[in-house]
C-alpha cells in the first residue's frame, strides 16, 4: 500500500511544515532488522598507494565514448607509529582515480600530502587532532609544557578526505574546515593548501558546493565573533582565461552574499551541504547542535570534535530562504519537525513553490557513531546490534510556497501544487525499507540540478555501508536496484553520453570493494537507463570504502 511520505504546511505566524502521521514513525522501526551481517573490518582498513597507473582487467565492455577519469577520495590510513584513530571520518585522506579511454581502464592512487599527513609521517604518530581524535602532546616535551599545550588554540586539519571539489576550473579536495588541498586530477598531485579565510571572513566551508550554468560555485560557511554566529552564503566566480595566468590556487573575487544569523546563537547547527534552484539557495538549520562552550573547552577536556555535537530535536528545523542572484534573504521563516539530512537530492521551482528533495533521517546522532571500533566489531550479533541502531535515511520532499506576506490567510494550507496530492510526495517507503533506506544521491546534475527531474540513483544501505545501487523514478516511484551478496558500491555518479537526448541516457559509475576476497575491488559501469550491468574494470588491490568522487571529463 503507497503511503502519504512528506510534509504539508500550514499558515501560523510563520510558515510551518508538518510531517504526516505516518512519517513520524521511525524509520529505524520500520526497517526490517539485521540478521548475521557479515564484518566490514577489512574495508576500514589502510590502504597502499598506487601512483603510477596499472592496468585492470576488463569484463565485459567499457562504452568507448567514456573519456576521463572517475576520481574518488575518502579516507584511507587510520594509525601512525603506536598511535590509532578513533573515527571513520579521522583516516588520512586518499585520493583515486580509475581514468577511461578508449574502452580501458587504469587506476592509481595517492595520500593527499597534507600538512596533517606529513607532520604525522614525520613524528609516526597523531600529532594533529581530527574529528574524533585527540591529539596527544608531545612525549619528548617537559611535563610543564606538555600541561600547557593543552590551553593552546587547536588548528584547523588539512586533512581534506571528504571530495573533490571545482573553483575556477581548478581541482581541490575539501573537508569542513577552512582548508582545502589543490590537486592535479591527473597525476592526483598535492599542490597548495588554500585558506578560506584569507580571501573571506568564514572560518570553515563544506565539501558540497553547487555549481550554476554560468561556471560559478557557490557554498557555505561558517563565521563567528562578538556579533554572533553566521552561516555564509559563498559565491566564487567563474574561470577567467587562465592562459596567461600562473598554475596556483585562484579564489580571487570570492565575496559572501548573504549572512544568516544562528538561530540560537550559543548553540549553532551542523550541517553537511545547502539545497539551491535556478534562482534561491536554502540552508538547513537543523537541529545537530555545536555547544560553543564545550568548543572552546574541548582540548582542555581532551574531547573530540564529535563529542561537542548533540541532537537536541527541541529546536526544530529552520529553512533560511535566500534570492541566489540578490543575496537578499526572505523575511519569511519556514519551521518544520525536528530532522537530520546530510544530502539533498534536487530542488526546483514550479508556480510559486519551491520543491525540495533530500534524504532525511529521524534523529542525528549517527554522525557520532561511526567510529571504527564500531565498524569492525565482528560478524553477527555485534554488527547486527549497531546496525539495528542505526537511524535510516529516506527521500523526503519539502515544498515551500514562496508568495508569503502580511496579507497570506492564517491555518490555511498553502500547497496547491497539482502534483502534490494530500500536500505531500507519494510514494512506497516499504519497499525503500527492504533495502535499508537511500543515502549518497545523485542525478544528472549538468542539465537537471535546480530544475524538474525524473531520474535519481542512490546507495541503498542493507549494511552499515551501502550494499546496494538504487535508481528511482520519482514519478512513477518505480525502483530499480543492482545488488550482490558481499559487494559494496560507492556513491553513483552519472556520466551522459555525448549528445543525450533522454534525462537518464549515459552510464553509472561506482566503485565496489569487498571483504571476502583480498584485492578484488573493481570499477562497475552500469546502463543508467536499464540499470543493468555492461562491464566492470578489476585492480588488484584493496580500497578502503570512500566517501564521495565526482567524474572529470577529458576533452
Amino acid at each position: 500500500m503507497k503511503t502519504i511520505f512528506g510534509v504539508f504546511l500550514n499558515m501560523l505566524f510563520l510558515v510551518k511544515l508538518q510531517t504526516s502521521s505516518v512519517s513520524a514513525v521511525s524509520s529505524r522501526e520500520r526497517c526490517p532488522k539485521a540478521d548475521d551481517l557479515e564484518s566490514l573490518e577489512h574495508l576500514v582498513q589502510s590502504g597502499e598507494e598506487t601512483p603510477e597507473p596499472i592496468p585492470t582487467t576488463i569484463k565485459g565492455s567499457i562504452p568507448t565514448w567514456i573519456n576521463g577519469s572517475f576520481l574518488r577520495n575518502g579516507p584511507g590510513k587510520f594509525e601512525f607509529g603506536e598511535d590509532k584513530y578513533i573515527h571513520w571520518f579521522d583516516g588520512m585522506a586518499m585520493m583515486h582515480r580509475f581514468h577511461i579511454h578508449d574502452g580501458s581502464v587504469t587506476y592509481s592512487s595517492r595520500f593527499l600530502r597534507s600538512d596533517s599527513y606529513v607532520q604525522n609521517l614525520e613524528k609516526n604518530r597523531i600529532v594533529v587532532s581530527e574529528f574524533g581524535t585527540v591529539a596527544s602532546p608531545d612525549p619528548c616535551q617537559s611535563i610543564f609544557a606538555r600541561f600547557f599545550s593543552y590551553f593552546q588554540t587547536p588548528q584547523p586539519t588539512d586533512n581534506a578526505n571528504v571530495n573533490f571539489v571545482k573553483y575556477k576550473g581548478d581541482y581541490y579536495v575539501s573537508t569542513e574546515t577552512n582548508y582545502m588541498r589543490r590537486v592535479d586530477p591527473q597525476s592526483l598531485e598535492t599542490k597548495e593548501k588554500v585558506d578560506w579565510s584569507q580571501y573571506i571572513a568564514v572560518n570553515s566551508a563544506t565539501a558540497h558546493p553547487h555549481y550554476d550554468r554560468e561556471g560559478a560555485t557557490y557554498n557555505m560557511g561558517n563565521s563567528y565573533g562578538r556579533n554572533g554566529f553566521f552561516y555564509n552564503i559563498i559565491r566564487v566566480p567563474p574561470p577567467e582565461d587562465k592562459s596567461a595566468l600562473e598554475d596556483s590556487a585562484d579564489l580571487r573575487g570570492a565575496e559572501v552574499i548573504c549572512s544568516i544569523p544562528a538561530d540560537e546563537p550559543r548553540k549553532p547547527s551542523y550541517y553537511h551541504s545547502f539545497v539551491m534552484s535556478e534562482n534561491y539557495i536554502v540552508f538547513i538549520e537543523q537541529p545537530i547542535k555545536l555547544n560553543l562552550l564545550k568548543f572552546m573547552l574541548y582540548k582542555i577536556q581532551g574531547k573530540s570534535f564529535h563529542n561537542i555535537l548533540s541532537w537536541e530535536p527541541q529546536y526544530g528545523t529552520v529553512f533560511h530562504l535566500v534570492h541566489r542572484r540578490t543575496g537578499k534573504k526572505s523575511p519569511v521563516k519556514y519551521r518544520a519537525a525536528p530532522m537530520f539530512t546530510l544530502h539533498q537530492i534536487n530542488a526546483y521551482e514550479d508556480n510559486g513553490f519551491l520543491v525540495m528533495d533530500m534524504c532525511c533521517g529521524d534523529d542525528g546522532v549517527v554522525i557520532g557513531e561511526f567510529t571504527l571500533e564500531n565498524l569492525r566489531r565482528e560478524s553477527g550479533q555485534a554488527m547486527d546490534e549497531f546496525y539495528n541502531s542505526l537511524c535510516r535515511n529516506l527521500p523526503r520532499r519539502y515544498v515551500l510556497p514562496l508568495n508569503v506576506d502580511e496579507n497570506t490567510p492564517l491555518d490555511e494550507n498553502l500547497i496547491t501544487l497539482h502534483d502534490c496530492k494530500a500536500t505531500a510526495m507519494k510514494t512506497n517507503p516499504e519497499e525503500l525499507l527492504q533495502y535499508g533506506g537511500l543515502e549518497f544521491p545523485q542525478i544528472n546534475y549538468a542539465k537537471y540540478n535546480g530544475k524538474p527531474y525524473r531520474y535519481m540513483y542512490a546507495c541503498g544501505f542493507g549494511h552499515v555501508f551501502a550494499d546496494s545501487l538504487l535508481k528511482m523514478d520519482v514519478h512513477t516511484k518505480e525502483l530499480k536496484v543492482w545488488r550482490y551478496p558481499g559487494l559494496y558500491p560507492s556513491e553513483p555518479v552519472f556520466v551522459a553520453s555525448p549528445g543525450a537526448a533522454e534525462e537518464d541516457d549515459g552510464v553509472v559509475l561506482s566503485v565496489v570493494v569487498t571483504p571476502r576476497k583480498e584485492k578484488s575491488t573493481f570499477l562497475l559501469i552500469l546502463d543508467a537507463r536499464t540499470f543493468t550491468e555492461l562491464g566492470r574494470a578489476e585492480v588488484p588491490v584493496n580500497i578502503p570504502c570512500g566517501t564521495h568522487g565526482v567524474f572529470n571529463e577529458m576533452g
